[in-house]
This record gives structure tokens, sequence and C-alpha cells, in this order.
């Protein structure tokens, strides 16, 4: 009988799954490999470098899209394509841009739409 190998995934698939961006991570974590049961302690007891990515950033666009409200989309059509920190994205609120009224009004109709499609399938 052989022992199973463990699971492992790419420096950038993890870090998709942690909700980081990969750059911002430390050069160990970008050049090796993430076993399944590192990604998962990393999940449940996170070091202090993943705190602090978490809380300050800079931020991967799924985490910038999804704390101002608009999709991916709405970022890019704002000319919204790096990383932002934390700040960043509290002084975009804080502004309240007519694009982002404007992206968060179209993501709204977005959900009410799937929401719709969704009880009419239900039915």
């Amino acid at each position: 009988m052989t022992a199973r190998k463990a699971q492992t995934m790419k420096p950038a698939t993890a870090a998709k799954k942690l909700d980081v961006y990969l750059p911002a991570t430390p050069a160990e974590f970008q050049e090796g490999v993430v076993s399944r049961d590192e990604l998962n302690a990393l999940q449940t007891d996170p070091p202090e470098w993943l705190r602090e990515l978490r809380k300050n950033g800079p931020h991967p666009r799924s985490v910038v899209a999804a704390r101002l409200g608009v999709s991916i989309s709405g970022l890019a059509r704002a000319g919204i394509t790096e990383a932002l920190t934390t700040a960043d994205i509290e002084a975009i609120r804080a502004e309240n841009p007519d694009w982002l009224e404007r992206e968060r009004a179209t993501q709204a109709e977005v959900r009410r739409q799937e929401a719709e499609l969704r009880e009419q399938k239900s039915r």
C-alpha cells in the first residue's frame, strides 16, 4: 500500500482561497507550494502577516469590489485595476463618487433580477 501524496497548490491559488493579494504576501509564501493542510492551518490560525493583509491590504479586486458593493467589472469600468488598501477603500466610500453610486445601483439591479429568476425557477 502506498502513502497518499499531500495535495498541493500554487501560491496564486492559495492566495485566492485566502482572499489576499499575492504580491503582498511574504516571499517564502510566493515561492513555495502550499499543501491542503497548510492552507487549512492558515485559515484556522492565521499568522500575523495574513491578519495584517486581511485587515489593511492591499486587497485583491474581488475583495475591493465586495467591500465597495460593486462588481469587479464595475471597478474596471471606473478605471480601478490595481489592488487597494483598506484606507483607499474607505476614502472612496467617503468620497462616494458618481461611478460608485451608479455601479452600486447596477449591482443591486443584477441581484434583484437574479432573485427574480430564482423565484421563477422554484415555482
